[in-house]
């Protein structure tokens, strides 16, 4: 396969023909399927504006909390998307108290969980987790009943009629990951970038698969210390470099800063050895030069 500027486009199906697990047959019509139904996952940049007890600082705040959650039980990476992905469909269609703003980003944890993981954190972890925020009995009261006789869970499923199946930035990331020919070294860069991003109330206003590809594209820059988006990912992203440039750019900021103030779980769960230490990487700045030349 070939671009019409003569660049090669590389088959990435083409070695798992024979894998099922791949389902090479039809990949691409599910990613075509994906981006069709992204915006279903998307919320308005400015939902926060309907609420009147909680802000988008707050919002950071939990989703801050919910990254180390996340990582303290040790969960799947699609976990954590999912999570952040109800707690903001919810908020959007809810107003929530302050008070039981902690409370609903443990139950979107509790669903994302029952949905992509095999075992589900029990209610004593939680309240532990929780900074013991909540006795078991409050907790329970809280979830079964939430101000009203329906339980959270199932306020939270009915306000978002039960789709739970929605494609998040995960789905997008093992794909393009897979385009960029990754290392590594490169995705655990690109998932650091990401979740960096989920905290930024900012990047709401980027569907998922350009959040992805551009925070593919940042970890590739920052790795390689030029711009490097070839043809292939070009082709599997359906984005070109320009269209990534101001995502980009706002990611490298939000890099530059994750280490800085008080909601740095993202850098610390990354400045480990297990994920090689990745949050040390210095950012691509030279992103910035170039907004700055034009």
């Amino acid at each position: 396969m070939e671009d019409i500027d003569g660049e090669p486009i590389m088959d990435i199906d083409g070695p798992d023909a024979r894998n099922p697990l791949a389902v090479a047959e039809y990949v691409e019509e599910l990613y075509a399927y994906y981006r069709r139904m992204e915006s279903s996952s998307c919320v308005s940049p400015d939902y926060m504006a309907q609420q009147f007890d909680i802000n988008h600082k707050m919002r950071a705040i939990l989703i801050d909390w919910l990254i180390e959650v996340h990582d303290k039980f040790e969960l799947m990476e699609e976990t954590l998307f999912l999570t952040v992905n109800l707690v903001d469909r919810f908020l959007a269609q809810q107003t929530v108290a302050r008070k039981k703003l902690q409370l609903v980003g443990l139950v979107a944890m509790l669903l994302a969980c029952k949905y992509e993981e095999v075992s589900v954190p029990v209610v004593a972890d939680l309240i532990i987790i929780s900074d013991k925020a909540y006795t078991r009995k409050e907790f329970l009261e809280m979830v079964l009943f939430y101000s009203t006789p329906i339980r959270l869970e199932r306020l939270m499923l009915n306000t978002l009629q039960f789709n739970m199946s929605v494609p998040t930035p995960y789905v997008f990331m093992k794909r393009f990951l897979k385009a960029a020919q990754s290392d590594k070294k490169m995705e655990l860069l690109s998932f650091f970038l990401m979740d960096v991003c989920l905290v930024e109330y900012e990047m709401l206003k980027f569907p998922p698969s350009l959040l992805a590809a551009a925070s593919i594209y940042t970890a590739q820059c920052t790795l390689y210390g030029f711009k490097q988006w070839d043809k292939t990912c070009e082709h599997y992203t359906s984005y070109t470099e320009d269209q990534l440039l101001e995502c980009s750019r706002l990611i490298v900021n939000l890099h530059q800063n994750a280490g800085s103030g008080k909601l740095t779980a993202a850098q610390r769960k990354y400045c480990t050895s297990k994920l090689g230490y990745t949050s040390k990487c210095e950012p691509a700045h030279f992103l910035l030069g170039t907004q700055q030349q034009q």
